[in-house]
């Protein structure tokens, strides 16, 4: 759908508006014009007489306004409507018409409507899902909805920041969107454990797209470069084909992911340890992630379920059968998903389950192994294998397309270095 069209009544309001902004706030109305030649006489005031309608200037009640709202993560439609000013009978008159409006509402969606003085709506408009601008404009005592494509405008943009505490406190000091912040964890999460590995004064550069609507950033998109300064090591990646890869053409992405949680904290690692129920010294042959009953737990490489139920101390347990020697498993899990029984295939990063407190637990967590030909490895050190690099027919293209890429990042690591100067 195009941008909404001003009618000359509106546009003339938002004129006025304009000049009432511009008027010093003593209500005195002062005049520039061009100097005369001579000046006046010692003690005689210049007067020049304006034609000035004040009436116009001022925004009649009846103009009404246009409002924007949030719709909040706790909000109610109900709740909305109420902010944006719509009288109680009003409000009433648009719910129970539900044009479509109500049922697309979700959390971070920005909401502009048009309200008259007496709170009547003329129209509000929305960007719903699968980038459709809704649109529900007044007919009468009735309204009429609408959709069409957003005219959504892509931008790219670049950031920089610096860890202190945490990825997202980082990334929200940077303005960059939560999304993006998401999607670097799971780029550089091959090389970089967030669970452990970060470090004060840890330094990352992104160039991601945002899509604007009407000038208004409505959504954060691909990473299409990034780079993060781990430890003093530095790790880049470039978006080719879906995929990520390094300056060189190495696939950034593992065989594995290095955690089944994207972001939780460990508490108990592969070592020996007094057992918490047995109250005796054991081996642990794996990581425990200590997460709220609920937390999503997801595939650490593509495989097939080997066997998904209940097993004595491990609890609801799921086995996944990777390619070649390795086999990962999940314990004390609250329940599985859907899909997930014997002989069922599933991606690197798709949910499997859910933390939980099943078997021999004190309190919810995820028991995590990685075998190789049977034997646990500790899976926060071992070398995990890498995917499959740029085939060697697109080497030249890639050089070419990284070319650009790679010198944002470097302008942004200039910038990055000086600000920890």
């Amino acid at each position: 759908m195009a941008p909404l069209k001003l009618s000359p009544r509106l546009r003339d309001r938002l004129l006025r508006v304009a000049v009432l902004a511009a008027l010093p706030l003593t209500g005195v109305i002062a005049a520039i014009s061009s100097v005369p030649d001579q000046p006046p006489p010692q003690g005689s005031a210049l007067v020049e007489t304006l034609a000035f309608d004040a009436e116009r200037a001022l925004v009649p009640d009846a103009a009404g306004y246009i409002r924007e709202e949030r719709y909040q993560r706790a909000d109610t439609p109900s709740g909305l409507v109420s902010r944006l000013g719509l009288a109680d009978e009003e409000a009433r008159r648009l719910m129970r018409s539900d044009p479509g409006l109500m049922r697309a509402l979700r959390p971070g969606l920005t909401v502009t409507a048009e309200v008259d003085a007496e709170g009547r709506l003329l129209w509000l408009s929305h960007l719903g899902a699968r980038d459709a601008l809704v649109t529900v404009i007044r007919e009468g005592e009735g309204f009429r909805a609408s959709e069409d494509r957003a005219p959504l405008e892509t931008r790219v943009l670049l950031r920089s920041g610096v860890i202190r505490s945490s990825l997202f406190a980082a990334t929200d000091a940077a303005n960059i969107p939560d999304s993006v912040a998401m999607q670097l964890a799971d780029i550089f999460g091959g090389d970089i454990d967030f669970h452990r590995d970060l470090r004060r004064n840890d330094r990352f550069s992104v160039v991601y797209e945002m899509s604007y609507l009407q000038g208004r950033a409505v959504r954060a998109g691909r990473v299409l470069a990034a780079e993060f300064v781990n430890g003093g090591k530095s790790f880049r990646a470039l978006n080719h084909a879906g995929a990520y890869y390094a300056p060189d053409g190495k696939n950034l992405r593992k065989a594995f992911l290095r955690s089944p949680l994207e972001f939780s904290r460990i508490s108990s690692g592969f070592a020996t340890r007094m057992h918490p129920i047995l109250r005796e010294w054991r081996a642990h042959r794996g990581v425990d992630y200590a997460a709220p009953t609920g937390t999503q737990v997801r595939a650490t490489g593509d495989a097939v379920v080997e066997f998904a139920g209940r097993q004595a101390g491990y609890g609801n347990v799921v086995i996944l059968r990777h390619h070649g020697q390795y086999r990962t498993l999940y314990a004390h899990l609250n329940g599985f998903s859907k899909a997930i029984r014997k002989g069922a295939r599933v991606a690197q990063g798709e949910t499997i389950g859910s933390v939980g407190q099943t078997g021999w637990a004190t309190g919810p967590h995820l028991h995590y192994e990685f075998l190789v030909d049977g034997v646990q490895r500790n899976p926060l050190t071992i070398a995990l294998p890498a995917a499959q690099p740029v085939v060697q027919n697109d080497m030249d293209a890639f050089r070419r397309y990284a070319a650009g890429l790679v010198a944002q990042l470097d302008l942004l690591a200039i910038g990055n270095l000086a600000a920890l100067e």
